[in-house]
């Protein structure tokens, strides 16, 4: 418990600009410290995720260079990585309007666009970890930094094109 002396002390070192987490004031003017999450971008994240994860080591440098190149062009605010399965293999990024909904193929192998039935997984990034773990949700948020769809989706079976025994 505080006594008064050392309650005043704490009220002196606040106005004197040092750290006293136990006053709170309800005055400040200052700038906003909340964004709402659709004005926030997940860019950096999913660049992190593409350099140093889903596309990391010499035998990808490549692809990994084209992706990166390509995302410095993107002007939206939230990506999602398409993987080929739990697996966490790359194949796509995608533009993901929170507004909308709308998840549509900005570089790489995949659908033009993904609906709400196609998706089997969503995950998240850990940059600290560097891996990507299960979101348990089952809908798309500006929170989900990938997903993968369901597996019957990429064995489309196209008109003409039967396999030769």
């Amino acid at each position: 418990m505080l006594s008064r002396a050392s309650s005043r002390n704490l009220e002196r070192d606040w106005e004197n600009g040092s750290i006293a987490s136990s006053i709170t004031s309800t005055e400040y003017n200052g700038p906003k410290l909340f964004k709402e999450p659709s004005s926030k971008s997940n860019k950096p994240i999913i660049i992190n995720a593409i350099a140093h994860c889903c596309l990391a080591g010499k035998v990808n440098e490549t692809q990994k260079n084209v992706i990166l190149e390509e995302l410095e062009k993107c002007e939206s605010n939230h990506l999602i990585i398409l993987f080929r399965d739990g697996g966490c293999q790359f194949r796509a990024i995608y533009s993901y309007s929170p507004d909308t909904e709308e998840i549509i193929k900005f570089t790489g192998t995949g659908p033009r666009s993904i609906g709400r039935k196609m998706i089997d997984k969503l995950y998240k990034y850990s940059s600290d970890r560097k891996q990507f773990n299960v979101v348990p949700a089952k809908s798309v948020s500006v929170s989900v930094d990938a997903l993968t769809i369901h597996n019957q989706l990429w064995h489309v079976k196209r008109p003409g094109s039967a396999r030769r025994k």
